[in-house]
């Protein structure tokens, strides 16, 4: 058993989705900050002046009304019933900066799922915790219905702080399952996970008992 496979066993984390009940579990997890520079996640459902003059309580106001909407915008990962973990994940049309944005275009014209940021407490950095949001969050789409997972991870041979990262790094896409699929700049690839189709089973693929010989 690898280092990290250990450290995330011993993490005995648990995913679920962020709904008003683990509001204040969401709250402490950002902390007063919001995640970074007062955020709260809403970075990529903003546009110019409305993102950067709103920063602080009212995109915390502005997230915690999308909760209280019964909206899911996103999943918390658990590590002994403590909130250490944050990935968004929504269909990729509620974010209007990903659909201005040049580096990160559309591919084609299939509907997908976006993930969009990842928020990891400190202490619980570097353990392997960003890959496992990443498949509960195919598992997540996976269970709406959903077929293409995205994501725009940050690929650059240069160390970047964390809160530089908050798309995560191509390498937990890569070890997640995820494939890249387009690249329009040289540090921002864009990955998708196709979700498995199982084709279902007809009537042709039933056995017919009476035309079996007896034994």
């Amino acid at each position: 058993m690898g280092i990290e496979s250990s450290l995330i066993e011993d993490l005995d984390l648990s995913f679920h989705p962020l709904t008003q009940k683990l509001w204040r579990d969401f709250e402490l997890l950002f902390g007063r900050n919001g995640a970074c520079g007062g955020c709260w996640c809403m970075y990529w459902k903003l546009r110019g002046k409305d993102f950067s003059e709103n920063t602080g309580n009212t995109t915390r106001q502005m997230q915690k009304a999308i909760v209280d909407s019964k909206v899911i915008p996103g999943l918390l990962a658990y590590s002994n019933g403590y909130p250490v973990g944050w990935v968004a994940v929504e269909p990729r049309s509620v974010y209007p900066k990903l659909a201005h944005s040049r580096n990160l275009k559309p591919v084609d014209n299939q509907e997908v799922w976006s993930i969009t940021c990842f928020f990891v407490e400190k202490k619980h950095r570097h353990k392997g915790i960003t890959v496992e949001l990443l498949k509960a969050a195919v598992d997540h789409v996976k269970a709406q219905g959903g077929k293409i997972v995205e994501g725009y991870p940050v690929e650059t041979k240069k160390s970047q702080p964390d809160p530089f990262m908050y798309t995560g790094t191509a390498s937990a896409f890569k070890r997640a399952g995820f494939k890249e699929v387009a690249r329009y700049s040289p540090t921002r690839p864009i990955f998708r996970f196709v979700v498995p189709s199982f084709p279902q089973t007809g009537s042709e693929d039933v056995l017919d008992l009476s035309k079996c010989e007896a034994v």
